[in-house]
């Protein structure tokens, strides 16, 4: 029944929530043994059970662990190298020390328009980590500046895939799905700076060092072109790509030139690119001999991540593997909430199985039939269809979201505190956007 399966999803969540922040026990053990345990109460055959575990697994690390393995790499080598703390120096300059935070979110805004969300918090989590250190403002005031103004974008603007797919489900003209996802993306990066502003000072930061325990003197700073150049590389190689690719015939892909775009553009190659950029403009007589050493630690530091990031994969894939959200959208399905079905669907979606992606794409393919019925059936209406399901995509990101244990781990921000702060803020921005949507939908 459908209370039952909402007891499921909602008892699960709130296990993880009291095992993580009452007892602080290891985010992995949680989410692996609530797994596991949602998949012996949900009557699942024991076999299916393991097979699920491990594919959940698996299909994180395919899609994420290279990715989290050479974005730590990449940003070791800026730390170490001094090249962070040089980007912290050239922003502060520009914006002062007072304005440090909404620095952080206009870059996280511009960073996220071409790429992923874990990403680019991988990819500015080095230079977020020098602003702390060099400013007064603590790292959950920070870290939610970063992690709020990549989410927005990420949820509604054309080329991510999810957002994209949902347009070309729904048969949505996806360049007015981007300039109205851009549009409605600024006042909800704004909201996530006021909310970081508010409430971040207040949060415990106990369990985050302000200062390294064994900090490196990098010796003399590199210039600002070479600390920035490896930072840019990978977000314009992977841009350069998703506009390319954005409306490209199936024939036009075959070409060489879109074959090697594509492959240059793939976050994997683009950050190994970035590496083999960072090792040969940052190099120096002082720290050649370190950069071996730098390269070890930043794959040692990339295993806890990965494990928790996993453990996340295998939560989720369980409450997928339990219809757990397919037998939610369905039991909703027959109601008629215009703009607000779409929304409602997917965060069903997103709050059931954590992806953000998973969740738009599974709800544009259970909209697009109902279109007529919800009276959304003209191409303006399509649109705001479109971006309601993004809307919906953002609500909420917690424990079985793969990017909130990203930036609780890359931050050192404690579980808790996240619970606290992030999840609440992503169910703010949800919502407003999906007011925004509508109150267009009502003036034209």
């Amino acid at each position: 029944s459908t209370l039952w399966l909402c007891s499921l999803l909602f008892g699960s969540v709130g296990f993880i929530v009291w095992c993580t922040a009452r007892w602080r026990m290891n985010p992995f053990l949680v989410l692996f043994l609530t797994a596991l345990l949602l998949g012996l109460i949900s009557g699942m055959p024991l076999d299916k059970i393991v097979d699920t575990l491990k594919d959940g697994f698996g299909e994180t690390m395919k899609k994420i662990g290279l990715v989290i393995i050479l974005g730590t790499v990449l940003g070791v080598l800026l730390e170490r190298s001094g090249a962070t703390l040089r980007m912290a120096n050239f922003i502060l300059g520009l914006v002062g020390e007072k304005r440090a935070p909404a620095a952080l979110s206009i870059t996280g805004f511009l960073v996220g328009l071409p790429i992923f969300c874990d990403s680019g918090f991988i990819i500015l989590n080095g230079l977020k980590q020098s602003l702390v250190r060099r400013t007064t403002f603590g790292m959950p005031l920070m870290t939610l500046c970063l992690a709020t103004s990549l989410y927005g974008v990420h949820c509604l603007v054309p080329p991510h895939p999810g957002i994209a797919a949902a347009g070309a489900t729904l048969g949505a003209d996806l360049g007015m799905v981007m300039l109205l996802g851009i549009a409605i993306s600024i006042p909800l990066t704004a909201l996530g700076y006021f909310w970081a502003l508010r409430f971040g000072p207040k949060a415990a930061d106990d369990s985050v060092p302000r200062e390294e325990e064994n900090p490196v003197d990098p010796g003399p700073l590199p210039s600002s072109w070479r600390s920035f150049f490896p930072v840019l590389l990978p977000i314009f190689l992977i841009g350069l790509k998703s506009v390319a690719l954005l409306e490209v015939a199936p024939e036009a892909e075959k070409s060489a030139g879109l074959k090697i775009l594509s492959l240059m553009g793939d976050p994997v190659i683009a950050l190994l690119c970035a590496i083999g950029l960072a090792v040969v403009l940052l190099s120096t007589r002082e720290n050649h001999k370190s950069i071996q050493k730098w390269f070890g630690e930043g794959v040692e530091k990339a295993g806890p991540i990965l494990a928790i990031i996993a453990g996340g994969g295998t939560f989720g894939a369980m409450l997928k593997a339990a219809d757990l959200s397919g037998a939610l959208a369905e039991s909703i399905s027959s109601w008629q909430l215009g703009l607000f079905f779409p929304f409602l669907l997917a965060l069903v979606l997103k709050t059931a199985q954590g992806s953000s992606t998973v969740a738009v794409i599974t709800a544009a393919t259970i909209v697009a039939p109902a279109l007529s019925s919800l009276g959304l059936d003209n191409e303006w209406e399509r649109v705001l269809a479109v971006l309601s399901l993004g809307a919906g995509s953002m609500v909420v990101s917690h424990a079985n979201d793969a990017y909130f244990w990203v930036i609780s781990t890359f931050s050192n921000v404690r579980s808790d505190v996240m619970f606290k702060l992030y999840t609440p803020v992503t169910a703010l921005m949800g919502v407003a956007a999906q007011l925004m949507i509508w109150g267009l939908s009502l003036m034209f």
